[in-house]
């Protein structure tokens, strides 16, 4: 029987692959506009030339509307009147089932091929699928770091645009399974940046190992997004820390670039270096509860046994408590601080980001 962290697991697997599918379509729908606007208009055009032409040649319609359901049934080879006497409405009979199959077959045979082909994508659809995003991460650098950073955003149902000058055809491969867009290009340039979201995106997570490099796209997207958060990967610990002073970027430096870190911190949570105790890898994290987060009103003792976490502080509009009473029950925007290993600490801030059913 099938576990209850395997089955949320799976559920939130359907989820994304079910938004993906849902992104995938409205893309679809949004290319194939033309042939679908340029049949509706063969109907309704010529509906009113129907019409128009009728009244003139002394077999009249009866209303407009009439005229473009007749020329709507034409289309299909299906009419309900009496075959017309003039020859210019007759050509009407002929023309249009051809005309109006045509446009319909070809926009059909598109859409399929694409619609039933969607790992065979080009650059330019992987920068349509891109532009569905909002509130998304936007990630610079698809190195060893970078992706297992992806990775991690991923299983924390963190909505991800990917962007690297030189991806590796493995690690693109392992991600487009996950449908993750890659954009491939560099990232100083502000169209590409554009092309990712970025406008539209919560925070910035540069892995790229040039410090420089890091910056320049960093600079460039703070002027796009002002309020943006830029978290980045900086080898030196002193320059790290002057970043974080002057630009409020959180640089993580080399001894901080453990991807969970970096993933966390994108995630908007707070996560120490994991120390081994007994064997086990274990972290400290502090998040905020998020105002439909399922973590509301539940007790202490409660995220304590469903969570496997030592809750080792909680503070709330009323203070702070260290090590909180077992009876304490969380509110939104209460600050809460756990002990926990990697898998405990990830179910517990999946569920603070999850709405409550």
């Amino acid at each position: 029987m099938p576990s209850s962290a395997g089955i949320r697991k799976t559920s939130r697997s359907l989820a994304r692959r079910y938004r993906a599918a849902w992104r995938d379509t409205l893309l679809l729908l949004r290319d194939f506009y033309a042939p679908l606007f340029l049949f509706a208009s063969l109907i309704v055009g010529g509906g009113w030339l129907y019409y128009y032409l009728a009244q003139q040649a002394g077999e009249p319609m009866a209303t407009r509307a009439e005229a473009i359901y007749a020329v709507l049934t034409m289309v299909f080879l299906q009419t309900g009147g009496d075959f017309p006497k003039t020859w210019y409405l007759q050509i009407f009979f002929f023309a249009l089932p051809v005309i109006g199959i045509g446009i319909l077959a070809q926009g059909l045979a598109d859409f399929g091929v694409v619609l039933f082909n969607r790992k065979s994508r080009s650059k330019e659809w992987e920068m349509a699928v891109a532009s569905t995003f909002s509130n998304h991460i936007v990630l610079v650098g698809l190195g060893h770091l970078g992706y297992r950073v992806v990775r991690q955003l991923h299983e924390m149902d963190q909505d991800v645009v990917v962007i690297e000058l030189e991806p590796r055809d493995d690690l693109v491969a392992n991600l487009r399974t996950l449908d993750i867009p890659i954009l491939q290009g560099d990232a100083t340039r502000e169209a590409l940046l554009d092309a990712a979201g970025i406008q539209r995106a919560r925070v910035l997570v540069l892995c790229t190992q040039n410090d420089n490099l890091n910056m320049q796209i960093a600079v460039k997207a703070r002027s796009l997004h002002p309020d943006l958060r830029v978290i980045m990967r900086i080898f030196d610990d002193d320059f790290a820390r002057a970043l974080e002073k002057q630009f409020g970027f959180n640089a993580l430096s080399a001894t901080g670039m453990a991807a969970p870190v970096f993933a966390a911190t994108a995630a908007g949570i707070d996560l120490s270096q994991p120390i081994t105790v007994e064997g086990q890898a274990l972290s400290l994290a502090r998040l905020d509860v998020s105002p439909k987060s399922k973590l509301v009103n539940l007790s202490i003792s409660q995220v304590e046994q469903h969570y496997a976490v030592s809750v080792v502080l909680l503070r709330h509009a009323n203070g702070r408590d260290l090590h909180p009473a077992g009876d304490k029950r969380l509110a939104a925007n209460d600050t809460l601080a756990v002990l926990g290993g990697p898998e405990q600490i990830k179910r517990l801030v999946q569920d603070n980001s999850a709405l409550v059913q």
